[in-house]
Parts: structure tokens; sequence; C-alpha cells
């Protein structure tokens, strides 16, 4: 036990000296802790460390370690000589054990400085810490020895500074770290600078400067930023949470998986809290001692009332000290919150995608935009929960700290300001009910215009077809102007109110406790009191401010986790669906591939009625299989059922081996073409050549700019309808699975390209011949080789077999159907039995597609073919590394870089009226100038309470600053009321309105090169940053920057020498500043820009999820889900730290403003004297200036930063727009067009700028009533003909007359609502029927009915619950492809105009539908109509008037079909002999 030799003992303050300890206190309690501190913690260290195997170290990293143990090792010598010395000359020390200590705890640092510096990557932590901490005691302790004992302890003082001196040193070293070879910049992204970081790097967060940096000399781009660490990439956080959740609810699994640094931050908080309450104290402390030194100038030395001139300059060092370590505490607590937030935000995106991946039907009925918002708006809600949640918790501290120094200061009148507090709760939970009830309804009313942008755009191309732009910028505007935007207005008023009321508050409160405390106490309210109290007050505005923001952020947040959790325990599809048994072996010819027994399935779990009922299938390897049935049977159903899409009620589902499928509307993913059909399975050149081969692409590879490696847009928008279906193809191709199954995937392509790729994949001697193939199709052209057919009618299997056997029976519905249409629709080279006697061998039938396609395609595939016997499986590829996987689409998404343009503050000015804006300026300046005013007040009234010796004469002075405080907290409300229900509100409808306009009117090319997700970030995002958050962040920067105004002005007017020092530290915030701004900017635009990947990928997963699943690919999706999520994270990280390192540096030099000041004033005191008064207004108000400043460099940015999204809008709104949409140049007749007289004048055109064109030369006289046929093959320009006639295409030279008008001098609408049109691909919208066949709401029902009978949907929609009325879900996935063309038919009738298009109207319609249609062409309804129709069914035009035959873009063949047949040179002639169309058929 330590023995004390000294005569004042233990205690810690000594009896005699003023402001001081004893010796004994000194060493034997603070220095040996220290040291004891150092031996333990060493011990431990070394214990753990050396378990870790050596690193590989330099050489120069080993002269360093030299170093450093060789001063240690001097240091150790030097103590232990000093401990010799004193024992051996019996020297009379207060505490010897402390000397012994000494060299024992220095041999522990050499073993951890050797352990840290060969195991680990950064500086040992304990040696950083305790060198600072041991001079700093060190430095007391030599006071006390210099005041009591300085003879005897020369040799001692010498001894020990050496020690330390050279301890120091090594200190100096140790901070170099391990790895002094400095990693060169172009290698500095190789991995986190946070890895070899030491303490003080990260607690000022050094590690970002060298990327500040950089940031000032160039722009920064995505590949200077660092990676990211282990823990924080999103593969595991999604984990992480997955595991929590088996468990847990959502919110408390949020706390499992990722609480543990968020539970550090809290400790962190508290600890500031605690420091920034310390500061009035020590302010009121030095404001007594500065009194009492004053009085007690002039009194003898010897007088006990003099205060030591050491007390001054230490309260002064205290101060420093404190705001430094607060200014720490906050930024770690900062980031870690911050940190988890992102960590919250990866969880549940990951988790989102992956319960997307698995989601059943029934719940697919939320529309994709509601999905993905969960993912932007309700995991970004929980992001930002993370950041301010902890505020809920140190708010309430931070009240009571301060109510207990207030009590400390004014005694119980301090009481009446709680009581109005207290009351003030009650009314803050009142609004922010209120708020929250709104947002919940802004939430919703959000959900429904993004729902209707995102169908808008799905649809885009009908919607400029049919020129129905105005009615949808109106159901827009409706949603947006009538609900979202008049609820704005009620939000911003409630806001401004609220904000009013909290900056009232704390002044009602102090004006409250001051005048109470001068009524009642008899002690005069001087400086020393009125000052700390007022910024107490000061500092209880913050956490008041906060807990109203904080409690609106815990409401949304709470709402977001219903939702989220809703979602999360949606049901999933039925694990146990159907059974997919790995192959035990490969498979052989003839084993049993997929098995359904009884099999009864439904799309809904609810539904009585099940969709396909008592299904028994059998399929076996290398059998192809046919599927035949009307429009709505359930053949596309049945598919289904076989990939586990639908829910089974009965029965089993026994698949062998893999699947690969491709479904009725091909699914193109925004990747190269090569991309899409290899589907991230592995490259294998040979098959891949064959697939194109076979498929016919490779003619069609040829016209695109970069053959197979060009960017499709999305949703394969840049393809034709034929290129897509064959992409799709040739994707389920390419994946060689054991049951490949076809939805009718030749529909959509020409009959010679249908009977080349049958010949060639399906068929007997096709790439697939080995492999089990289900082929679901409405045409009965190869119908004779399929080894068994299946005919279903509403959900059940009507008749199955081989084709002979039901061909014995005539009443068979497939004998009745072949017997039909055998002579119009036999477009297949086997011509059916009818017509020629017997069957055609496929001996003969294969010659004769030899002669049609040249003899060498063929063979050559069929060699390869016989040299394989059976394709293996593809193999899954390996994923690419994270950076290098960032495709960009087909126009990269427009960034700008530099400084925000200031033509963007000028446009957002504009837009929220100049007036506004100024009156707003008026008013923050108001408030500002009222607020000091009412300070200076206080500081008269104390200095004359010093005066007087009491509380006498305050009437005038409390009249007056009760006057200025009122006037301050009105005019902040007022200028929160101009800001946020007159400008915001103005600038939000202008923008969004002028983005909308020019949406509409942009080019279809502009849609085409344009992912979805962008324009929907802009919707979404970008639109609700300038509804909610620029308004907010604008104000902000106007009142911080009144605020330091007006602090400069005070402190400048009362003690002008402050004056020098703001020059100084003006140059060293702007070069912060410059720092700072340059760096924030582009990293938050990198985060913005890497976000859209997400949601892209997000929304594009979404609508593909059935062939996603049907390949079992969730992984390989999911994968690259977590690659864009941790490219974002990459890009966030850096830009939260980046906030953290500008704090830090401000809050230092805060830190030395208050310590400049307060040493200033001490030095005056010691000098000249100084009235307490000056001195507290001037550091009350120097305390205020870091976080002003602060503040000022935060609004600043994040004015900034949101600003972004103004440019982002002004940006769409340049979009060059399409032709004028009203005739403006000439007069139009009233019923133009009358006749129906379509003349192609040398028309030329091509799809854009830069491109060749697609129509050559086109010159074509098409008489009014005339009914023409389109044909050519794939990519010849049939469907560019028709988008000519549309102006969808511009010419680029030539025109087109429409009954004698020049349509270039015509307006959209009246062109394109003057022409009806059946697209290719059939759009429909979310709503009922009705809105889907009329949006205009310009028809009676009567008329809508007639149209449905004569489109033949009348029967189907009468039995729909609520008819005209019932829904049609997004994208139609309530009807049938079928039915869905149909539906477009029926508007073409309804619409009764004189020039009719079909794009190949019925390719995914059954032959009967199709005859039916062919029927009310021909008929009565469209007798004097000019009709233009692509075909890919020859049979369709070979009834027509006239038929055109494209070639390359040019018109090569213009005359009636007869006569083009009886010329065996004519190319019709020869398409049509591959159709099998030749002239006995006609």
């Amino acid at each position: 036990m330590a023995i004390c030799q000294d005569s004042e003992g233990w205690i810690p303050v000594s009896r005699t000296r003023p402001f001081d300890s004893s010796p004994c206190f000194e060493e034997g309690i603070v220095l040996s802790s220290l040291l004891a501190l150092l031996l333990v913690i060493g011990l431990v260290r070394v214990g753990s460390v050396g378990l870790y195997p050596p690193l590989n170290r330099t050489l120069k990293s080993w002269g360093l370690l030299w170093l450093k143990i060789a001063l240690l090792v001097a240091a150790v010598g030097v103590s232990t000589a000093n401990a010799v010395l004193i024992a051996v000359q019996h020297k009379n020390v207060p505490v010897f054990q402390y000397y012994l200590l000494e060299p024992v705890a220095l041999v522990s640092a050499i073993a951890t400085t050797y352990f840290s510096h060969t195991r680990t990557r950064t500086s040992s932590t304990t040696l950083l810490l305790f060198w600072p901490l041991y001079f700093l005691a060190l430095s007391f302790w030599t006071r006390t020895v210099i005041e009591t004992r300085l003879a005897s302890f020369t040799t001692i003082l010498i001894l020990k500074a050496v020690t330390v001196a050279l301890g120091l040193l090594s200190f100096i070293l140790e901070c170099v770290g391990p790895e002094p070879d400095a990693i060169p910049d172009d290698k500095a992204t190789e991995e986190s600078p946070i890895v070899t970081a030491n303490i003080f790097s990260i607690w000022t967060f050094g590690w970002m400067t060298p990327l500040m940096r950089k940031g000032t000399k160039q722009f920064i781009t995505e590949k200077d930023l660092p990676p990211l660490l282990d823990q924080d990439r999103s593969t595991k956080l999604g984990a992480d949470l997955k595991k929590a959740l088996e468990k847990h609810v959502l919110w408390k699994a949020l706390f499992v998986a990722y609480g543990g640094p968020y539970a550090v931050a809290a400790l962190l908080k508290v600890l500031q809290d605690c420091l920034a309450f310390l500061q009035p104290q020590l302010l009121r402390w030095f404001l007594a001692y500065i009194s009492e030194y004053q009085e007690a100038r002039f009194a003898p030395p010897d007088d006990p009332m003099r205060r030591s001139k050491f007390e001054g300059f230490a309260i002064t060092v205290i101060m420093g000290v404190a705001a430094v370590v607060q200014t720490i505490c906050l930024n770690q607590y900062f980031q870690r919150t911050y940190e988890t937030g992102m960590r919250v935000r990866a969880g549940l995106v990951s988790t989102i995608y992956d319960k997307a991946l698995v989601l059943s039907n029934d719940e697919r009925t939320q529309s994709s935009g509601d999905i993905v918002n969960l993912m932007s708006v309700d995991a970004t809600r929980l992001q930002d929960l993370c950041t301010y949640g902890l505020i809920s918790l140190s708010g309430p501290l931070q009240i009571t700290l301060a109510f207990v120094s207030l009590y400390n200061l004014l005694g119980w009148s301090a009481f009446v300001g709680v009581a109005i507090m207290i009351f003030s709760i009650p009314l803050n939970t009142f609004i922010a009910r209120i708020l929250k009830k709104m947002q919940e309804q802004q939430m919703k009313n959000r959900d429904k215009r993004t729902r209707l942008m995102s169908e808008l755009l799905a649809n885009i191309k009908s919607i400029k077809l049919y020129a129905w732009e105005n009615t949808f910028i109106r159901r827009i505007l409706e949603t947006r102007n009538d609900h979202e935007l008049k609820l704005l207005k009620k939000i911003g008023v409630v806001t401004s109110f609220n904000m009013a009321l909290w900056s009232g508050i704390p002044i009602l409160v102090a004006f409250a406790s001051f005048a109470t405390a001068a009524m009642t106490s008899e002690k005069p309210l001087t400086s020393d009191i009125i000052f700390p109290a007022m910024s107490l007050f000061m500092l209880l505005q913050f956490p008041l401010a906060m807990f109203s923001q904080v409690t609106s952020n815990i409401i949304e947040a709470w709402v977001s986790v219903k939702r989220l959790s809703a979602f999360l325990d949606a049901s999933e599809l039925q694990p146990d669906a159907r059974k997919v048994l790995p192959p035990a072996r490969e498979l052989a010819e003839g084993d049993e591939v997929l098995s359904i027994k009884d099999g009864e399935f439904s799309w809904d779990r609810k539904t009585a009625a099940p969709t396909l009922e008592g299904i028994n299938l059998s399929v076996k390897k290398g059998e192809l299989v046919g599927i035949l049935g009307r429009v709505g049977a359930g053949k596309s159903s049945l598919l289904s059922a076989i990939i586990g899409e639908m829910t089974r009620r009965e029965g089993e589902v026994i698949i062998r081996g893999t699947i690969a499928y491709a479904p009725q509307n091909p699914w193109i993913l925004s990747a190269t073409v090569r991309e899409n059909i290899l589907f991230s399975h592995e490259y294998d050149e040979v098959f891949y050549n064959l697939v194109l081969e076979a498929c016919a692409l490779a003619p069609d590879l040829a016209l695109l700019p970069q053959g197979d490696l060009t960017e499709v847009g999305e949703k394969g928008i840049t393809l034709s309808g034929g290129q897509r279906a064959r992409i799709a193809l040739a994707r389920a191709v390419y994946a060689r699975a054991d049951l490949t199954l076809l939805d009718d995937c030749l529909a959509a392509v020409d009959s010679h390209v249908a009977r080349h790729v049958f010949d060639n994949i399906v068929g007997p001697n096709g790439l697939l011949s080995t492999k089990a193939r289900i082929l679901v199709t409405n045409s009965i052209a190869f119908i004779t080789q399929f080894d068994s057919l299946v005919f279903i009618r509403r959900g059940i299997i009507l008749e199955s077999g081989t084709y002979e056997s039901l061909m014995q029976n005539p009443e068979s519905e497939i004998a009745k159907l072949v017997k039909g249409h055998g002579r119009t629709s036999s477009s297949s080279g086997a011509s059916t039995p009818f017509l020629t006697s017997g069957t055609v061998t496929p001996d003969d039938d294969e010659k004769q597609s030899e002669a049609s396609l040249g003899k060498e395609v063929i063979s050559s595939v069929s060699e390869k073919l016989r040299r394989r016997e059976s394709y293996a499986r593809a193999k899954l590829a390996v994923k690419a590394p994270l950076q290098a996987s960032t495709s960009t689409g087909l126009s990269k998404e427009h960034q700008e870089q530099g400084r925000v343009k200031l033509d963007v503050y000028k446009s957002y000015i504009n837009a929220t009226s100049k007036i506004g804006f100024s009156v707003f300026l008026l008013t923050t300046v108001g408030q500002q100038v009222a607020s000091v005013l009412s300070t200076l007040t206080l500081r008269y009234w104390g200095e004359h309470n010093r005066e007087v010796g009491s509380n006498e004469g305050m009437f005038k002075y409390l009249l007056a600053y009760g006057m200025f405080s009122l006037s301050a907290s009105i005019l902040g409300g007022l200028s929160a009321m101009i800001m946020w229900v007159y400008c915001a509100l103005r600038s939000a409808r202008k923008l969004h309105d002028s983005m909308l306009y020019s949406l509409m009117r942009a080019p279809l090319t502009f849609f085409e090169l344009t992912p979805t997700g962008r324009i929907l970030n802009l919707f979404s995002r970008d639109t609700y940053v300038v509804d909610q958050i620029l308004a907010r962040v604008i104000q902000g920067l106007c009142r911080t920057l009144a605020v330091c105004l007006s602090i400069l002005v005070v402190i400048g007017t009362s003690f002008p020498p402050f004056l020098l020092v703001v020059f100084p530290l003006g140059w060293f915030y702007l070069r912060v500043m410059k720092y700072y701004l340059a760096t924030s900017r582009e990293l938050k635009r990198l985060d913005a820009v890497s976000r859209s990947p997400i949601f892209a990928w997000f929304s594009e997963s979404l609508a593909g999820l059935s062939t996603i699943r049907a390949f079992g690919q969730q992984r390989v999706f999911a994968s690259i889900n977590h690659d864009r999520v941790d490219r974002n994270q990459m890009c966030y990280l850096p830009s939260i730290s980046v906030n953290r390192w500008l704090a830090v540096r401000l809050e230092f030099v805060g830190a030395v403003i208050i310590f400049t000041v307060a040493v200033l004033s001490m030095s005056a005191l010691v000098t000249t004297g100084v009235d307490a008064g000056l001195v507290g207004l001037v550091l009350s108000y120097a305390l205020n200036t870091t976080s002003s400043l602060n503040w000022v460099v935060r609004s600043a940015s994040e004015v900034e930063q949101n600003i972004v999204s103004v440019e982002r809008i002004l940006h769409q709104t340049e979009v060059k727009p399409e032709a004028s949409y009203d005739t403006v140049d000439i007069e139009l007749p009233s019923d133009w067009p009358s006749e129906g007289n379509v003349r192609f004048d040398h028309y030329s055109a091509r799809y854009r700028e830069g491109l060749d064109l697609v129509l050559k030369d086109v010159s074509l006289d098409i008489k009014a009533g005339h009914k023409i046929g389109v044909c050519g093959r794939t990519g010849a320009g049939k469907s560019s003909l028709l988008l000519a006639l549309f102006r969808i295409i511009e010419p680029a030279s030539g025109t087109i007359f429409i009954d004698g008008v020049d349509i270039t001098k015509v307006g959209l609408y009246d062109l394109r609502s003057g022409i009806s049109i059946v697209p290719q691909t059939p759009d429909l919208f979310e709503g009922t029927l009705r809105d889907n066949i009329d949006p205009v709401g310009e028809y009676e029902d009567q008329d809508i009915w007639v149209a449905l009978e004569q489109a033949h949907l009348k029967e189907h929609i009468l039995q729909l619950p609520g008819q005209l009325d019932a829904a049609v879900r997004e994208g139609g996935s309530s009807l049938s492809s079928g039915q869905r063309q149909l539906l477009c038919f029926a508007r073409a009738l309804l619409k009764k105009t004189k020039i009719l298009v079909l794009d190949e109207a019925t390719s995914a319609v059954d032959l009967d539908t199709d005859r039916a249609i062919q029927g009310i062409i021909q008929g009565p309804a469209f007798k004097n109509v000019t009709i233009l129709t692509i075909a890919h069914r020859l049979n369709t035009i070979i009834d027509s008037d006239r038929v055109i035959v494209m070639d390359s873009g040019k018109v090569v063949e213009y005359d009636a079909p007869t006569n083009l047949l009886n010329q065996s040179t004519s190319q019709f002639y020869s398409l049509a002999k591959e159709a099998g169309l030749t002239k006995q058929d006609v």
C-alpha cells in the first residue's frame, strides 16, 4: 500500500495554497492511476495481439519501430535511475511507490509498441492517449513542486523532464503508424483508409483529408472513392436482418441486427450533453471570478480574498478542453448514427428485394410503383430516424440538465419557465398528431401520382399514337393540384405555426423567469446570473425545436414500419406448388421430365373456382407438346402452373431437371443483347452462334450499331416486337434446360421466320430436339410435327393425344380447327391433309424449306446438331467485380459537375416569385434585429442592477425586453408562413407542371433512350425535395446567416479588438468551405446518381419476376441488387463523413475563439481591469459563434445539395419537344380526313440524328377505302412506315399527304386523332374497362357495347363483376394477351376514323378469333375505311386490294396480291411459297 509522506495527506484540494492539489493526491492517485492503467491495458493488449500472425513490414517500418523502442528503453533507463537516486539518497518524496511504478509501466509500453507495430495495421491507441494525458498531469504536478519544494527536487525534476521528453518523441513517431510508406493516391482506392487510421485521425476525420484535397483539384468520380469495409456490404447486412427477423418483429429485428454501434452512440451523446451544460457553469465561474478579482485588485498580496491568477487561466484552459472533447463526442455520435442509418437502409432494401422475388400472385395486386416506394421512401425514412432518433432520449436529458442549472442560478423562479414548457408539450403533441395525419395522406397522394406516372411511362407509345396526352396530363394534375398541393398548403400553415411556437417558447420562458426572479428575489440580477441563464435558455432551444421534428420523424417511421411489416408478412408463392427433383443422372431419351397428376390450380387463393382443374400431363425427354385453345382458355396459366407461379390446390407436379421459359410478352433487360441471351450463363461461343443462327437474329444484329453488344433500352424499347420475341426465345434456347416452355413465341414474327425458327429450334431436327419442350400456339401451321397435342377450354384439358389419333375423330376440337382453317391458315409447308393426299413426310418438308432458306444454313445447323447428341445445361457465369459491372444504359444520366449555376437559383426564385422572397428576407432580418435588441436590454439592466445593488426600476427594462422578444417571435412565424405557404407552393406547382408538360411533349425517342426509373426518380424523389425539403433548408440558411451577422455586430461593437480575429478566422472558414463544398457536392451527386440504378433494377426485376423464377435465377438477381446497393453505399459513406470532417474543423476553430476571448479578457483583467457584464455578453455570444457558423456552412451545402433537384428538373424541361401539337399554319376541314387517301411522296426517314435511314425514298399512292397489306422480312421497315404516318418519326426528306393535306403542316393532335391504330403490343392502364376503351370519355356506353360486340368481347365482359366498371390491373395483367389485343380493336372500332392501321394486330389471338376479326375488317363496319395491315401470317393479307412488299427500307413491290403471285420472280411469291400459300390456296 502506498504511504503518504507529506504533511497535507491525501486530500484532493490543498488547504494552504489557493487553487492547488496536495502532492500525495497528485503522485499517489492521479499519476499512479495513469501508469497503472497503462500497465494493465498494455499487458491485456500484448496478450491478445500477440496471438495474431506477424505482418510483413518494410525496412523503413522496421527502422521506425527500433527508433521508438530505443527511445522508450532510454526513458525506462532514466526513470529507473530516478527511482534508484531517490532510494539511495533517501530523498523525502510524497509517494515513493509512484517512482517505482513508472519504469515498470514503461516496460509494458515497450512490449505494447513492439506487438502493435508488428501485428496490427494502426498505431497503438493506448500509447497515443497515455502520453498527452501523462504530460498534462505532470505539468500540474510540476507547478505544485515549484511552489512547495523546488530546492530539494531539482535533480528529480530534470530526470522527470528527460523521461517525458523521450516518451513524447516516441509518441510523435507512434502517430506515424506501422505503415509509414504512404500509399500513392492512385492506389488509395484499393482499401478503406479507416483500416490504417489511428485514433486521432478517426476523431478528427483526418482520413478524409486526402479525398478532400483531391476534390479541390479535380471532380471526384466513383473511382476515387474508397471501397466498403466488409461489415458494411449489403450481403452481410441483409443476412443479419434476415436472421433477426426469424425471431423478432421488424423494429426489434432492426435493433438486434444493427443496434450495437447505436448504443455506443447513445453513450457518446449523453457525455456530449453533460459537457454542453458544463459550459454555462464554467462561464458563471469565470464571470464570478472576474467580479471578485476586480474588487480585490488593490488588496495586499497576502489577503485571503485575493484570487490566484493561475485560477483564471486554468478556467480558460478547461473551457477550451471541454469544447474540444465535446466536439469529438458529438461527431463520433453523428458518424455512428449515420452509419447505422445506412446499414438499416441497405438491410431493408436487400430484404425487400428478396421478398419481392418470392411474392405470391395474390399480393401482386400492389402495383410495382408501390413496392418501389417501400424501397425508396420507407427504407429512407427509417434511415432518417436512425440519424435523429437518439434526440428523443437526449432531449429530455438536456431539458433536465438545463433546469437543474437554472435552479442553481435563479432559484424557484426558474420553475415558472418549467411550468410554461410543460404546458407547451401537449400542444406540441397535438400539432404533431395533426401533421402525422396530413403526412400519411400526403404519402397516399404521392403513391397515387407515382403510380399514374409509371403507368404513363410504360404506355407512352400508345398514349402518343392515340393522342391521349391531354387526358393523362389532366389525370396527373388532378391528383397533384387538387389533392397533393392543397394538402401541402395545409402542411405549410401548420409547420410554420409550429416553428413560431417553438422559437417563441424559450423566449417566453426566459422572460417569465427573469420577471419572477426580479420581483421575488432579494439578490440583484447581475451579469453573472443573466448571461449564464441566457446561454442555458439558448441551449434549451435546440432540444425543444428538434423534439417536434423528431416526434414527427418517429411517427413517419412508425407508419413506414407498419407498411414494411405488412409487405414482409405478405403471402409468398406456394413453396410446395411443385416438386423439382435434380436428375440423379443425365436424363436419357424417353425419361419423364414433367408429370402433372389431377392438378387443380388457381391464381388467387381466395377464389372459389380454380383457373385450371383436372390437369393430367406428362412430358418426356425429346418430346414436343403443343397446347392449343381459345383466347383466355388457360394456356399461359398452364405454363405458369408448371413454373410454380400459381397456387396448387390439389394433385401433384413433379419436374426433373431445369426449366427455361419464353413468356408471351417478352421481358428484355436494359443491357446488351448478348447479356439478354446469356442471362447470367457462361459464354459458349460456338453454341451462342448456333442459337443466333437458329433464331434468325444474325441479320438483325448486323443492323444494330454495336452488334450483339448494343445496349437495348429498358423493356427492350429500341427493338421491334419480333426481335424482342426472338431474343427472349434465344435466351430460353441458350439455357439448354431439360424442359423448355415457349408461350406462343412464334406469334410476333413473320411466317417465314416462324418456319425457320420452328425447324431449327423446336422441330424434330431443331437445337432443342433432344429436350422436352412445350409450345403454346394459336397457329396450326406446324401441328403435324408435334409429338402430342393438348386442347384446353375454360381451364380444362378437353382432349389430348397424338395428331393422328385426334384427327381420326372428326368431332374432336382439333380436327374441327384443322378443317376450318386448313385453307386460309395453313402457313406451314406441310400442308394439311385436306389439301394433299397423305401427310407430307418431314423429309419432304425439309427439302421444301431448304429451297427457301438456302441449303447451307439448314445443313450447317443440322450437321452441327448431329455431331452433338444432347447439349449439356448452361452453367452460371462468375460475377464481375463491383466497380466494373456498371452499365450506363442508352443515355448517361444527366449529371452536372462543379458549382450549381447561378441561373438555377434565379429560376427557383422566379418560380417562388421575387416579391414573396424579398418579403421573406425582410421578416427574417427583422426577427434577428428584435432579438439582438432584447439581449442588449438585458445587458444594460444587469449593469443597472449591479450599480444600484438591487432590482429597482426594473419595469421599463422588462417592458422593453418583453416587446422586443414578442416581435422577434411574431416576425419569425411570419417569415416561415411566407416561405412555406406562398413561395414553396408556387415553385412546387410551377416546376412540376413545366416538367410534366415538357415530358409529354418529348418525342418517343427520348423515352426509348431514358430509363423509366430515371424519369420516375425526377417525379418522386426530386419533386418531393422541391415540395417539402427545399423551402425548409433555404429558410434555415437565411435564418442562420442573419444570426451570424447579428453575433458579429454585437461582439464587434462591444469589444472592437475581437474584429481582428474575424479576418484570419474568415479566411480559414472560406478555405474549409472551399474544400468542403467542392467535395461534398460531387459526393452528393454521386450518391444520387448511384441510387437510380437500385430503383431501375428493382422495377425491372418486378416486371420479369416470372422469368427470373422460371430460370431459378433469384440468387443471381439478388446478388446484382447487392452490388448496386454497395455501389450506392460506397458513394454515401464519404458524403456523410465529409460533413463530420467539416464540423470537427469548424468547432475546433470555435473552441479557439472561446479560448482567445477568454484569454484576452484575462490579460485585460490582470493589466487594466474589465467589467464582468462586457465579458459575459461577449463570451455568451462567442459560445454561439461556433454553432452558428457551422450551421451556415451546413445550410449552404444543404441548399446546394438539394437545389440539384431543381437543376435536374430544369434540365428535364429543356428536352427538345416534338412538332407543334395543334394545327397552326393551315385551315383543316372539321371532318378531316374524310376520304382516307394516303400518298407517300419520295419519303425518307431515320429514327434519330446520326442513325441510318430506315425508310428510303418511299413513293406510294393508296386509294381511299383500299385494304392494303404490308409484308417483308423482319427489320424491313414495315412498322417504320406506319410510325411515319403518325409522325412518330419525322421525314428526312419528302412528305406524306392525307386527303391532299401535307401532314407535316398538321398539328400532331389533329393528325393522330384522325387515324386509328391497333398496335403490336396492347397497352392497358390500371382503372376500369371503360377508362381503357375510352380514356377521353367522349363516347356513350351503348357505343362502347356495340364496339365490344364487334370485337367479340361482349360476352366475356358481361360475365365480369361490374362489367364496364370491372377493374383492370396495372399493365392489364388481369386479361389474357388475346383479350388485351381485342380490347385495342374495340378502341379502333369506337373511333370510326377513315384510316385504320393494324400492326400485327392478331398475333396473340387464336385462329377462330382471328377469323372473326378478319370478318369485321372486311365487313360493313370498315367498308369505306382505308386499312393498312402489317401481318406475319400472310393469309391475313392475301385478300387485300394491294400488297406492299418492303425490303431494307424500300418498297420493292406494290400491286394486287393475285398479280404478284402470278409472277414467280416476285418477292411476294417467294414469301408466299415459304408459307405454303401457292396459287391453289388463293
